[in-house]
């Protein structure tokens, strides 16, 4: 018997916050949503700064440019606080 298993794409499709959560849907469907406490510099920053990312790391990553802020999705997979 064979076992089918649909690789997993962490790559960032989107990004967004609310007033306590940091939101990062992937490319494969899935969503992590952590705490923005654990990030400081995204739990100080502005409504405005935080909508402000881009992907980086090949599309693995989260870069906020004005706050200077760079997350990964297997940082964020793992559950690894600041």
């Amino acid at each position: 018997m064979s076992i089918l298993a649909t690789a997993a794409d962490e790559r960032v499709a989107g990004v967004r916050c609310d007033a306590d959560r940091l939101i990062v849907d992937l490319m494969d469907g899935r969503t992590i949503a952590v705490p923005l406490a654990w990030y400081p510099r995204l739990a100080a920053a502005t409504p405005e700064q935080r909508a402000r990312w881009e992907v980086a790391g090949g599309g693995y990553g989260i870069h906020w440019p004005e706050i200077d802020e760079d997350l990964s999705t297997e940082g964020l997979l793992r559950g690894a606080a600041a």
